[in-house]
């Protein structure tokens, strides 16, 4: 989705037919200020998402910025000031915050994650396991606190998961009917193909070759038996069951990438508030 498109419909969804409660209680010539007040240890992400929430809401707000997006933050931080407009600013305050508070937490555990893996070769990714309409935001707050994204959507690499295979009859007919549709569309998408045991694995092999092997739910012995089956063959990928309990568990067994869904599904938002001063 375009920014300034969510912005818009966000305000809207919002604002309907007016900020009542400010139009009652404010007047209109009224000028005050507010800081963004961090209010627990993390990442803070969002900020630039915030300041263009706030513009759309008035262009004329003065904003002075004192955090960047990525930076650790500890309570009592102020991450930004806004002047102006009261009404303005009570206005724009809470999508304002539901952006940042929703970013800095997905940053925050991402960032802790991320520091788990230190010292190993493991990449740490994203899944589409998002908020509807959400996705960029969530996808980018995950690249702020340190992690990657896996594919955006559908449209951007082939993953051939289990009901794929079990639709399709197999992982031999699924990886076939996949090269067949790349070659006559004209498309160069990757393809990552899902092995939930050993024997599976072999066959992706020997329909190979694949981009990405993703390992689903494997135990730690049988996935340090895929890593050094598959090689230097496909990339690999362990997904399933992983929390930031047994990560580095997870990691330490060679995998190139860890993905988990709890990064953008489970997150709990970053306590954040908008306070006049």
């Amino acid at each position: 989705m375009d920014l300034q498109d969510f912005i818009r419909l966000s305000l809207a969804e919002d604002i309907g037919d007016g900020d009542h409660s400010s139009l009652a209680c404010i007047p209109a010539s009224a000028s005050s200020r507010a800081k963004l007040l961090v209010k627990e240890n993390g990442i803070l992400a969002g900020s630039e998402l915030g300041y263009a929430v706030l513009l759309a809401v008035d262009p004329t707000l003065q904003i002075s910025p004192l955090l960047q997006d990525g930076s650790p933050v500890q309570y009592g931080d102020i991450a930004f000031t806004v002047s102006g407009s009261a009404r303005s600013i009570l206005t724009g305050e809470r999508l304002c915050l539901n952006i940042m508070q929703r970013m800095s937490g997905i940053a925050t555990a991402t960032a802790a994650i991320v520091k788990k893996l230190e010292g190993t070769s493991c990449k740490l990714l994203d899944t589409r396991k998002t908020t509807p309409l959400n996705r960029f935001l969530e996808k980018e707050a995950v690249r702020i606190g340190g992690g990657n994204n896996h594919r955006f959507g559908l449209y951007d690499m082939i993953m051939i998961k289990d009901n794929h295979i079990d639709f399709a009859g197999g992982i031999g007919q699924a990886i076939a009917a996949t090269r067949k549709y790349l070659e006559e569309k004209g498309k160069s998408l990757k393809i990552e193909v899902e092995a939930r045991n050993l024997p599976e694995v072999r066959e992706i092999l020997a329909h190979g070759p694949v981009d990405r092997i993703m390992l689903d739910n494997f135990s730690f012995q049988l996935l340090r038996e895929a890593v050094a089956l598959i090689g230097d063959q496909a990339e690999t990928e362990a997904s399933g069951g992983i929390t930031a309990d047994n990560v580095a568990e997870y990691a330490a067994c060679g995998v190139d990438f860890i993905s988990m869904g709890a990064l953008t599904h489970t997150v709990k938002n970053f306590d954040l508030s908008l306070k006049a001063y």
